[in-house]
C-alpha cells in the first residue's frame, strides 16, 4: 500500500466507518460520502475518513482506486452505477443480498461483496478498524467481473484482516437466508415472545440465562435495514422459514408425544453439527497450491470460483499471473490438501489442466 491509493466510502455507518478506519490505518486516503450531516461530523472526529462530502458531491469525488458502497441494499445499485459512470476504477458493495444487484449492475469493474461482520452498537459508535479481523468476507464475482478487479478487491479484503471466500450471487442469497436472515428473524420472534410473557410474569426476563441472551443477541441489531433485506431476498427467506416452521412443528410433536429417543437424537444431531462448525483456516501443512492455466480473458476467475463453491471447496488465497507472451495466464489458488483432488477433478472435467503441489 502507498499513500497515493485513494478510496471512496459511500455510507459512513458501522460497516462503512470500519472500512474507512481500516483503510486509513493501511495508508489509504479515504473520502466519505454521507447524507447525514451529524454523521459527517462524527466520521471526521473518529478518523474514519480524511474528507467527507454530501451525496450531491459524489460525482466530484468518485475518481478513485476503489469505491465501497455501504448503504441499504435497496439503494446500492443506483450508487454503484453512479460511481462507475463517474470514473471509479473498481467498485464493491457490502450488502447482505447479492443476486439483485449482481443482475442489475453488469460492469467488469464491479465486484459484489458481503462482509459477515457486525456489532451490537449502531453506526459509527460500533465502528472499528479491527471489525473484519478474522471475519468471513464473501465475494460474488459474476461472468462480467474483470479478473483484475476481482483480484484487487480480494487483496484489499485480505489486508483488512478478513478471510475472503467466493460464492456466486444466487447461492450466496440462499446460504445467508439460513445463516443470517432467518436467524435474525427467529431471534426477534423469540425476544418478542419472551417480552410478551414478561407482561404476565415480571420476573421472566430477569431469569434470562446465558443461552437465551446468546440466542437473542442479534435481535438488538438496528431494525431499519431488515425490511429491504427481506424484500430483496424474499423467496430464499420464505423457503427457509417454511422449513424452520415445519421442523419446529415436528419437534413440537416429539415433545408432545414424550418420545425421548427421537428428542435425544434430534438434540444429538444438532450438537454434533454445532461442534463441527469450521473455525479458522487450516495450517500451511494442510494446504496445497493449485496452478490453473487459463486464457487471459474476462471471467476466468469467476468460473473457477463458482466451480469451487459448487464443489464446497474453499479458496483461501488467490492470485493471477499474466503471461508476457500471448493471451494466456495462470490462476494460483490455495486450498486444503484434502479438497484439492475434488477441485482438480472438477476443473479437468471443464477442460482445465491444473497442477497441484502441497505447501512445504
Amino acid at each position: 500500500m502507498t499513500d497515493s491509493r485513494t478510496a471512496v466510502v459511500v455510507g459512513v455507518g458501522l460497516i462503512g466507518g470500519s472500512v474507512g478506519l481500516a483503510l486509513r490505518r493501511a495508508g489509504w486516503i479515504v473520502t466519505g460520502v454521507e447524507k447525514s450531516a451529524e454523521r459527517r461530523v462524527q466520521a471526521l472526529a473518529v478518523g474514519a475518513v480524511d474528507v467527507v462530502v454530501a451525496p450531491d458531491e459524489l460525482a466530484a469525488v468518485a475518481e478513485c482506486d476503489l469505491a465501497i458502497v455501504a448503504v441499504p441494499v435497496n439503494a446500492a445499485a443506483e450508487i454503484v452505477t453512479a460511481l462507475l459512470a463517474a470514473g471509479a476504477a473498481v467498485v464493491t458493495d457490502v450488502g447482505s443480498v447479492k443476486g439483485p444487484i449482481a443482475a442489475e449492475v453488469a460492469d467488469p469493474r464491479f465486484v459484489p461483496g458481503h462482509p459477515m461482520a457486525g456489532s451490537e452498537q449502531d453506526g459509527l459508535d460500533g465502528a472499528s478498524a479491527d471489525l473484519f479481523s478474522g471475519a468471513t468476507w464473501v465475494l460474488s464475482p459474476t461472468a462480467e467481473t474483470d479478473d483484475s478487479a476481482f483480484a484487487e478487491v480480494r487483496q484489499v479484503v485480505a489486508s483488512l484482516g478478513a478471510h475472503a471466500i467466493n460464492v456466486p450471487p444466487e447461492r450466496h442469497d440462499t446460504l445467508v437466508a439460513v445463516v443470517s436472515h432467518v436467524p435474525h428473524l427467529t431471534a426477534a420472534t423469540l425476544m418478542r415472545l419472551a417480552d410478551g410473557r414478561a407482561e404476565e410474569h415480571r420476573a421472566l426476563l430477569r431469569l434470562a440465562a446465558g443461552g437465551f441472551r446468546d440466542m437473542t443477541r442479534i435481535a438488538a441489531g438496528h431494525p431499519s435495514i431488515w425490511p429491504d433485506i427481506c424484500a430483496q431476498n424474499r423467496s430464499a427467506i420464505v423457503e427457509v422459514l417454511d422449513q424452520l416452521v415445519g421442523d419446529l412443528a415436528g419437534l413440537r410433536d416429539v415433545v408432545a408425544e414424550g418420545d425421548q429417543a427421537k428428542l435425544l437424537a434430534h438434540l444429538d444431531d444438532a450438537r454434533r453439527a454445532r461442534r463441527n462448525l469450521p473455525t479458522t483456516a487450516p495450517g500451511a501443512e494442510a494446504m496445497s497450491e493449485m496452478r490453473i492455466p487459463v486464457l487471459d480473458r474476462q471471467g476466468e476467475i469467476a468460473a473457477v470460483a463458482t466451480l469451487a463453491a459448487d464443489l464446497d471447496v474453499n479458496i483461501y488465497d488467490l492470485e493471477i499471473a499474466h503471461s508476457t507472451e500471448g493471451p494466456r495466464g495462470v490462476i494460483v489458488v490455495l486450498v486444503e490438501t484434502a479438497m484439492a483432488e475434488r477441485l482438480q477433478g472438477g476443473l479437468m472435467a471443464l477442460g482445465y489442466r491444473p497442477s497441484v503441489r502441497p505447501l512445504d
